[in-house]
């Protein structure tokens, strides 16, 4: 009796909470001019693997991505990142870049393996690598750029890997707790904004369920929940590290950046459209950040993994559960959301016809995902330009988790070319706007502090190796010397900084024209460039110590 009753007073609740998002009103405005709040933090991204090189170098342990990219056909090309934009010796060179761009902050991340080679604290840390991060926040603080730092960018080392099964296992949580405590104790006198992981569905759906992604393995139906759970056990412990142990001391924010594409309802007015898409949204950022913020799994996780679980005839659900001291100890474990975002997806109602016994993370949803032929798509399978879909999600941020302080950490958009080209004006439209959909969502009342363009170089696209460039600065990766050259995005991004907004109509077709002036010139030399370092690949392997270029 009392059971039944307190139920649904928690689903009415749960409903009051969440009632703020308005899933059938999609307003399409027209462009917005006018000014960000003064203080807002434009900066541009990076990640450890996708950037150093340097993958044996100073000591530095190997990283599952060291592994998964020198196996045969697991990356496009079997490109690795081996060298990648030899970040690692250019922190000088990259700095200035982003001096250029007048970023407000940068946000890279630390590579586990360069600060504690086998990933167990115990056995050793490697102190030119605390050097290597040293030099680098040092450098962009003497410059006037906030560091904003991740933690756990994919890179997790090999050897935990092999040992215990990387994110399939508890013990993990300990290992990644002593190596964020090193990184508070040796940076966090200078690091005041820190990210535990970066996108960790990418890194538990397609690491341990698809195996698209390092570590590889092909776990359907249960590696990517149970590598997802140990990812938030292991986020909340971080963060209460640093809560207990720093925070009074060093005065920084500690928060997570999650992913998540925006899903749309083919028909609004279709009740089970609408449900669809919010399944799409509750599985895809709300598996990571309603734990986060309320303390447990989406309802409609555990309702459809659990049904599904039960139709198989498991005795258990595939989705594990939290016990009540954990929910307790997880809730409310974020300072700032970061918030990673590409593309809108449609989504409709689709019963998954899968027979029992098969599962996996994608039938479990019910759902079908679908585009619009009119929406640009850049040239990547993936990542069509949608900038109304990146308000809605800030919205639904807004009214699912209260509201937070948001700081958005990857928005950007690739292409696949085979050719060299710095015009990049899709590039430009793209940002301008995703960025004018995102002032839009300031205005709606949501409390955005920061933006990261990304990125600010072309770079290791994981699977894609280096197929895919996201870059604001072209990185030429067939000369030794990985030289960079600003495509013309690197023009109108800056001046979207210097004005902090869209200060008016005139003024912002302006800043397109003189881009793509630019970029022209700049095209003229790196094709020379390209035909120079093309006259050195068919003489013999040997480089000066500064190849010119």
């Amino acid at each position: 009796g009392d059971r039944g009753v307190s139920h649904v007073l928690m689903l009415v609740l749960c409903l009051s909470a969440a009632e703020d998002f308005d899933w059938t009103k999609n307003v399409h405005s027209s462009f917005y001019y006018g000014t960000f709040p003064s203080g807002f933090s434009w900066g541009a991204g990076s990640s450890a693997y996708q950037t150093e090189g340097a993958w044996d170098r100073d000591g530095k342990g190997l990283s599952i991505w060291d592994v998964f990219s020198h196996k045969n056909g697991k990356i496009q090309q079997n490109d690795t990142g081996d060298s990648s934009c030899e970040g690692y010796f250019k922190i000088k060179d990259d700095v200035s870049l982003m001096k250029e761009l007048k970023l407000n902050h940068y946000r890279f991340s630390i590579s586990w393996p360069r600060l504690i080679p086998t990933g167990i604290k115990s056995d050793h840390v490697n102190e030119k690598g605390i050097q290597y991060y040293n030099h680098l926040i040092d450098n962009l603080l003497e410059n006037k750029i906030t560091p904003i730092v991740t933690l756990y960018h994919w890179d997790l080392p090999q050897f935990l890997q092999e040992k215990y099964g990387g994110w399939q296992n508890i013990s993990i949580v300990h290992h990644f707790n002593e190596f964020a405590n090193l990184c508070f104790e040796r940076f966090g006198n200078r690091v005041k904004y820190w990210n535990t992981f970066n996108n960790p569905w990418s890194a538990a759906v397609e690491g341990y369920e698809t195996g698209e992604h390092a570590p590889g393995l092909k776990l359907r139906g249960t590696g990517a929940y149970k590598a997802a759970h140990h990812m938030i056990k292991a986020h909340a412990k971080v963060w209460h590290t640093y809560d207990t142990q720093w925070r009074a001391k060093q005065k920084g924010l500690i928060g997570i950046s999650l992913s998540g594409d925006w899903g749309e309802p083919v028909d609004i007015s279709n009740q089970k459209d609408i449900e669809a898409a919010e399944r799409y949204v509750q599985f895809y950022l709300g598996w990571f950040a309603t734990p986060i913020f309320h303390g447990d799994y989406p309802q409609v996780m555990k309702d459809f993994i659990g049904r599904k679980s039960a139709q198989q005839g498991l005795g258990t659900s595939r989705l594990p559960a939290f016990s009540p001291q954990e929910k307790s100890y997880i809730k409310g474990t974020c300072d700032f959301l970061g918030i990673g975002h590409f593309t809108t997806r449609y989504i409709t109602q689709k019963n998954d016809p899968s027979p029992r016994g098969s599962s996996s993370f994608f039938t479990d949803r019910d759902l079908a995902e679908l585009v619009d032929p009119r929406w640009p798509d850049p040239g990547s399978e993936w990542l069509y330009s949608v900038p109304w879909g990146f308000r809605r999600l800030l919205n639904f941020v807004k009214s699912q988790y209260g509201n937070p302080m948001i700081y958005v950490t990857e928005n950007g958009v690739s292409e696949k070319m085979q050719c060299t080209e710095l015009c990049d004006d899709w590039r430009i439209q793209y940002y301008k706007d995703y960025i004018n959909e995102m002032l839009k969502a300031i205005r709606d009342g949501v409390n955005v502090r920061g933006y990261t363009a990304w990125s600010l170089l072309d770079k290791f696209e994981w699977d894609e190796g280096y197929s895919e460039r996201f870059g604001l600065y072209y990185v030429d990766f067939r000369n030794k010397n990985k030289p960079r050259y600003p495509k013309a995005s690197v023009q109108f991004y800056k001046r979207i900084i210097g004005s902090n907004g869209f200060p008016n109509q005139r003024e912002v077709e302006n800043w397109k024209r003189r881009a793509v002036e630019t970029c022209s010139s700049s095209n003229q030399l790196l094709a020379a460039a390209r035909r120079k370092s093309q006259d050195h690949a068919d003489k013999p392997k040997v480089w000066p110590v500064h190849d010119e270029v």
